[in-house]
């Protein structure tokens, strides 16, 4: 058996010191989960297709990828699954509100980062605070640095 991790891209999206999280159910009777508009990548699709793909299917938001922020290894026992995620930092130009989320995707919404912190119990996984601690640092990588070839 080959193993494979699951690659996953996920949108760092602030605006007026607020960012932008989906809060989202993973299983019927779990509770509700917060994590940044995040998603696997899809068979033939690049990095940014696939954040800015995510980042619409769970906010409605279009999304316009600036710059990576960072690429994060972490191994989920609960899944027994490794995933390796390329967040992105970048802007956004529009806002869809007729269009219907994601399954799974209760709503998409704003929190200061006084409000994240003190819901950390609530992350989807450690990822989503790594990554608004890293876009506070101002962790910045051109995205020229990601070659996409088809």
């Amino acid at each position: 058996m080959i193993w494979k991790p699951s690659t996953t891209v996920a949108a760092v999206i602030e605006q007026n010191g607020k960012y932008l999280l989906v809060e989202e159910r993973q299983e019927p009777d779990s509770g509700l989960f917060l994590n940044q508009p995040a998603g696997h990548l899809d068979p033939g699709e690049s990095l940014l297709q696939g954040a800015i793909r995510e980042t619409l299917e769970e906010t409605a938001y279009t999304f316009v990828p600036e710059y990576l922020i960072g690429i994060y290894q972490w191994h989920s026992k609960r899944a027994d699954t490794t995933y390796i995620r390329f967040a992105f930092a970048g802007s956004i130009t529009q806002y869809d509100p007729h269009r219907t989320l994601d399954d799974g995707i209760v709503r998409a919404t704003w929190f200061d980062f006084s409000e994240i912190s003190q819901q950390i119990n609530r992350h989807r996984s450690p990822l989503v605070m790594q990554c608004i601690l890293d876009h506070r640092n101002g962790r910045q990588f051109p995205l020229d640095l990601i070659k996409h070839y088809d």
